[in-house]
């Protein structure tokens, strides 16, 4: 499959690609004979009455519809990938942080090893969301996946993966995120010996950029740099189909290759973005603007202002603020965050915040520097500083992240983090 984008966005917008020249029907959507008796099938990503701003759909042009699969049959082979809701058992107001997850010794895939720490609401109800972690040592080959309870926001930690989808190919690095939407098929492959990172499994309303409000224009994530595949088909490739589906697994056989769409057009799509490309936004004088000003995508709720989930970034950039103390200043939140490091160092967190590992902090639960951030804080020489080398992300929502029973019991769990700030010293007046 070929590897080329579209340079514009989908959110709301229409394109169209042919991976073979006159593929695609001139006017009609579902002409009485397609162009080289391909197939016409559409892909309905909300409600038929959805408001225009808010309808998602595409119609492909393939070489067999997609109802050519054998018996779906229940799938063990995904085991360690769960669903909400969970159980509450290890909800509390503790602080959470955990190592990064190790290479397996085995080979696995991206699918066989995804493994879900935690996770909140109810897929039945399209509200709520889930956060994985894989780590994985081999390409699917013929195996390909959807999810009809979710889409998949892809944040890769370290090692390359090529996604291939029914509508083209994302090749996705670290640094890098993908958004396959629900229900499109796709397959994983690495891009190196090893792949590790992060997913989130949002059952909510789909991803979006966020309203700008008195940024203006211009600020944040620009449309303009969401990169959608150019169209690729595979032919005469055998396999398996896994389905996830009302939080099981399923698995069909197949005698040729899903991705076999030879033209699309439509605004339901799947999408990169390089998040090197951000426009961040900071203060020049003092104090703290609030971490919104970092949200990348956001998946809204029913309370207008308030996120089903968020995702938001902690990219490189220049600390000016004078008489502020500039780290992340201590806090207690409504809303929820889950925390995890691409690469570099956290500036709230001296030691012990691995990439690849994550934190939780949970509702109204307090965090904040630690002892070595909150030293060098408050001692800094506030000249214009240069944050280097550092991307840190949360998944930010409304709702209590509810830990898994596997990431409790996982051995990676940090017992002594609570003790990062143990010597913070009382004030004695």
């Amino acid at each position: 499959m070929a590897i080329s984008y579209h340079p514009a966005s989908g959110f709301g917008n229409h394109l169209s690609s042919e991976a073979q020249a006159g593929a695609l029907p001139l006017q009609q959507n579902s002409p009485q004979k397609t162009p080289f008796g391909l197939y016409a099938e559409q892909i309905s990503g909300s409600a038929f009455t959805s408001p225009r701003a808010d309808n998602r759909s595409v119609w492909t042009y393939r070489l067999q519809p997609s109802v050519i699969h054998g018996e779906y049959k229940i799938d063990s082979g995904v085991k360690h990938w769960l669903s909400t809701p969970f159980s509450s058992e290890y909800v509390s107001p503790n602080q959470l942080r955990w190592d990064p997850m190790p290479m397996p010794k085995k080979n696995m895939d991206w699918l066989t090893s995804m493994t879900t720490w935690c996770g909140h609401g109810d897929l039945t109800g399209h509200h709520g969301a889930s956060i994985h972690l894989y780590a994985c040592s081999e390409s699917m080959k013929n195996r390909y996946f959807y999810n009809a309870d979710a889409e998949l926001l892809f944040v890769p930690q370290q090692g390359g993966l090529s996604i291939r989808t029914e509508m083209g190919v994302l090749e996705v690095l670290s640094g890098e995120i993908a958004v396959v939407p629900r229900g499109i098929k796709f397959s994983v492959d690495l891009l190196e010996d090893h792949a590790r990172g992060y997913v989130c499994e949002n059952y909510g309303q789909p991803l979006r950029l966020p309203e700008l409000g008195p940024i203006g224009a211009n600020g944040l994530a620009h449309a303009r740099h969401f990169l959608q595949p150019v169209a690729a088909f595979e032919q005469d490739s055998t396999g398996e189909i896994i389905a996830k589906m009302h939080g099981r697994f399923w698995h069909a056989k197949l005698k040729s290759s899903p991705l076999n769409v030879v033209a699309w057009h439509g605004n339901y799509l799947p999408y990169k973005y390089d998040l090197r490309l951000f426009h961040t936004i900071n203060t020049v004088s003092f104090d703290h603007p609030d971490p919104s000003i970092f949200t990348v995508l956001t998946s809204p709720s029913h309370l207008t202002g308030t996120a089903n989930m968020d995702f938001v970034i902690f990219p490189a950039r220049w600390m000016v603020a004078e008489h502020t103390f500039r780290p992340p200043y201590y806090h207690r939140n409504v809303m929820s965050e889950y925390m995890g490091l691409i690469y570099g160092r956290y500036d709230a967190k001296e030691a012990g915040f691995l990439p690849g590992g994550g934190s939780i902090h949970n509702n109204m639960s307090a965090h904040g520097p630690d002892l070595t951030a909150y030293q060098q804080g408050i001692q800094a020489d506030l000249k214009p500083q240069y944050l280097a080398d550092t991307l840190a992300f949360m998944f930010e929502s409304q709702a209590v992240w509810v830990p898994t029973t596997l990431a409790m019991r996982s051995g990676l769990l940090q017992e002594k983090y609570a003790q990062c700030w143990a010597g913070l010293p009382p004030v004695r007046l």
